[in-house]
């Protein structure tokens, strides 16, 4: 396990170590200023490579750039840069490099860090897990990669310089949101306050359906829900935007020739928009969520 997750923390989440004979990507967007709290990339563990790329390149346009690397843990391996319109937006590894038992495919949310030595010692002293030590990435900056204490994984990353500036627009087939999807949302709650500087925006939606946002310099940065799905454990779930109805039910319609799930069909969401969770092949779930185009756009 510790081999497992150090190897993680140093490819899956933009790595660059030593041994590196590629240059990854800078975090699109990087600005000078520091936004503690905010989810600033994605990366997906998939046991299936090939058949994700396909996946995620017709459902959404995504397109995938293979980066092959020795390292000091093994011979080679392989990291993916996802682009939507030109705009780097997540990554992917193989899961045959991490030499993982079982499938242990999924999305990774990174949450930017202002100071990774005091939130990596808030995770361990709240009831969390730290899955291996804080890992100097060189021009990467510093991270961490955690379970909180309901068991959900992420990563905390501190940037050499800066966060990814917040956009005005989020364009379609890109991440729009991300949510806790937990088994008790006020200790989760308590838990993310003590690594960012989140407000919790607790809201009762009706019909007993109540939604807590994690708020930090004056914006939602993700959303708190108790586990609405039996049978899994507590997991980071990360949403892509779609346009419309009409866009979400032409997406649902490939997800199964292209060798995906349907885990929950499209419906209403109380929040607002229409929303579904899909599994692609290797059986990371992502949500999919319309917002609509506006004439700015």
């Amino acid at each position: 396990m510790t081999r497992l997750w150090s190897w993680l923390a140093a490819l899956v989440l933009l790595a660059g170590c030593a041994q590196t004979q590629v240059n990854l990507p800078a975090l699109e967007g990087a600005s000078s200023a520091r936004l503690p709290g905010k989810v600033i990339w994605h990366d997906l563990i998939s046991a299936t490579p090939q058949a994700s790329q396909r996946f995620y390149g017709e459902l959404f346009g995504w397109q995938f750039e293979q980066l092959t690397f020795n390292t000091s843990i093994f011979s080679s391996a392989s990291y993916y840069v996802i682009s939507h319109q030109g705009r780097v937006i997540g990554g992917m590894v193989d899961q045959a490099d991490l030499n993982a038992e079982g499938n242990a495919s999924q999305w990774v949310v990174v949450l930017a860090s202002d100071n990774i030595d005091q939130s990596a010692a808030a995770v361990e002293a709240n009831g969390g897990t730290l899955l291996g030590p804080v890992f100097d990435l060189q021009e990467r900056g510093r991270m961490a990669v955690a379970k909180d204490g309901q068991g959900a994984l992420f990563a905390l990353l501190q940037t050499p310089n800066g966060d990814p500036a917040d956009r005005s627009q989020i364009p379609t087939g890109d991440f729009l949101w991300n949510e806790l999807w937990t088994s008790n949302v006020s200790q989760a709650g308590h838990f993310y306050r003590t690594l960012a500087p989140y407000q919790l925006d607790a809201h009762n939606l009706g019909d007993g359906h109540d939604y807590t946002l994690l708020k930090a310099q004056q914006k939602p940065r993700a959303g708190i829900v108790k586990m609405p799905v039996q049978g899994i454990p507590p997991t980071w779930v990360s949403y892509v935007r779609v346009a419309d109805a009409a866009e979400l039910d032409a997406i649902l319609a490939q997800v199964e020739s292209l060798g995906g799930k349907i885990l929950l069909p499209a419906e209403d969401r109380i929040a607002g928009g229409r929303a579904a969770l899909i599994a692609g092949p290797s059986g990371a779930g992502i949500a999919l969520q319309t917002w609509p185009v506006t004439d700015k756009e």
